[in-house]
């Protein structure tokens, strides 16, 4: 018997996924539109995704209908390798959060991982888990991926390190602290009371520095001596203090479940005062002025079809809305990304080069050398010296700069990194939203001339446009009814011609 397409499908599918490493990773299954359906974490990455396309799978019964559902329509699999486990769990909560997949359930939210915190910019530190860090006079780790385990951990350390985990706001220079009545952590020893003038600053910024050590290294060396102290108390018979023990040394052990805080850096977390931004992104670029007006240029298409491109504008580090353009591409077919940033960056900075209107003071390009090349070949053939352009190429996060021949690679948490991948994402996301737009317009569009219409209104229920309104005394917005708004993000900005 001849093979049906979805055998066919399986058959493709298997013999790519053969080919995967088996190593851990992020994998994202897509349909035939290549739109991501689901992103999964896996310890190997083989293994995981082919257990999907087994014959003897039974994802109905195992994984449930929306699982079954979603595998049936997979035409594609690409994936991302990481080091570790940790590495593809944070990389997971991060495409989640970007792309949010239609079956995926969990992890959509705007919820982040959690911190260690450290305020060492106090007179005497407090230890917090924390998912808001604190922007100044902190030392964090993480993030880490159980909060139930880091809170665990931090309370077996406070036992060894005495440390604080109060919000009191201890100065040394207070006398009153010695009239202070400190809480039950210092009865049960497991905390120094500095709140109570029991301890002074050397000597708690001591005890500080060797829990910082401890997190910095590998733990090891405490981790044999709780061993030990273990399998005595075990063998006194003494279980229940073994059994505590033991639940120490697995809660330190969770500390090693962690990202890096420069590496994997969640944008959700950290604030971007956009002054900083500006005046460190003058630094990289060795701009004698601090820049005022930026503009992002990114390409959205599908295989080639509907390709449009995007304009935003920030001015001091905040977007103008008014300002956003977007294109509908009219001179490249197919799918070329450096044919098209030529055209949008001809079309949108053609008045300047004629002088009819200033260059914005960056323009940054989503993509890599290549894309940043095609935006420079598109200012040298009007004539003019173009302003600073750059690109930020995605992944590693790297910008790239006229007349540089290597990229800048800032830490995940600099100032100006952060500005630069906030006005990329804006880009992004306009120029996805103005797609998705001509996507559904094509399809209504095919569904009219297919005869495929709307379904039919059921009897005796009032059309919408039909139905009785409220009255105005009635809704709890009427004194808003005439307030003017800015254009906001799903206004329909007509295209540059």
């Amino acid at each position: 018997m001849a093979p049906t397409n979805d055998d066919e499908r399986v058959r493709e599918l298997r013999a790519r996924i053969g080919s995967f490493p088996k190593l851990p990773g992020v994998y994202m299954m897509k349909d035939s539109k290549g739109r991501v359906l689901y992103v999964g974490k896996a310890k190997d990455l083989r293994a995981r995704v082919s257990s999907y396309f087994q014959e003897s799978a039974d994802l109905l019964r195992t994984r449930g209908p929306e699982i079954a559902g979603m595998a049936a329509k997979v035409v594609d699999v690409d994936f991302l390798e990481c080091d570790t486990e940790v590495d593809a769990l944070l990389q997971e909560n991060r495409l989640i959060k970007d792309v949010q997949p239609p079956y995926n359930e969990r992890l959509k939210d705007d919820k982040s991982f959690p911190y260690l915190e450290i305020t060492v910019g106090d007179d005497f530190a407090g230890v917090f888990v924390t998912r808001q860090p604190r922007q100044k006079g902190v030392k964090l780790y993480g993030p880490f991926t159980s909060a139930g385990g880091l809170r665990d951990a931090v309370n077996a350390l406070q036992k060894v390190f005495k440390f604080r985990t109060c919000e009191l706001d201890i100065r040394e220079n207070d006398d009153k602290r010695r009239f202070f009545r400190p809480c039950l952590l210092h009865s049960i020893n497991q905390c120094t009371a500095p709140c109570a003038d029991k301890i002074g600053r050397e000597d708690y910024k001591r005890d500080i520095d060797r829990l910082k050590r401890f997190l910095a290294s590998k733990r090891s060396v405490v981790l044999r001596e709780m061993e030990k102290e273990m399998k005595a108390a075990s063998a006194d018979l003494r279980f229940e203090e073994a059994g505590r023990v033991r639940d120490r040394i697995k809660a330190i052990k969770s500390l090693a479940l962690s990202g890096d805080v420069d590496e994997d850096v969640q944008p959700e977390v950290f604030y971007i005062d956009p002054e900083k931004g500006l005046e460190r992104l003058a630094q990289v670029l060795e701009l004698e002025h601090v820049p005022r007006i930026l503009e992002g240029i990114d390409i959205a298409n599908l295989q080639g079809e509907e390709s449009v491109g995007s304009l935003v504008c920030f001015i001091d580090g905040r977007p103008l809305k008014t300002g956003y353009k977007r294109f509908r591409i009219k001179t490249v077919a197919g799918q070329d990304d450096y044919a098209m940033i030529r055209e949008v960056v001809q079309r949108r900075y053609r008045h300047a080069a004629e002088g009819e209107e200033l260059y914005p003071d960056v323009i940054l390009i989503d993509g890599g050398l290549g894309q940043l090349h095609a935006a420079l070949e598109a200012c040298s053939e009007a004539f003019v010296k173009p302003p600073m352009v750059i690109s930020l190429a995605k992944r590693e996060e790297e910008i790239y700069i006229q007349a540089r021949r290597r990229p800048i690679r800032l830490p995940r948490n600099d100032p100006a990194l952060r500005l630069v991948q906030q006005i990329r994402d804006e880009a992004h996301r306009f120029a996805q939203h103005y797609h998705h737009i001509l996507r559904r317009r094509r399809q209504f569009d095919e569904d009219v001339r297919q005869g495929r219409t709307a379904p039919r209104r059921r009897a005796g229920k009032p059309a919408k446009g039909n139905r009785p309104k409220k009255r105005a005394a009635d809704s709890p917005d009427r004194d808003r009814e005439n307030d003017v708004h800015p254009p906001d993000d799903n206004q329909e900005h007509p295209p540059i011609d």
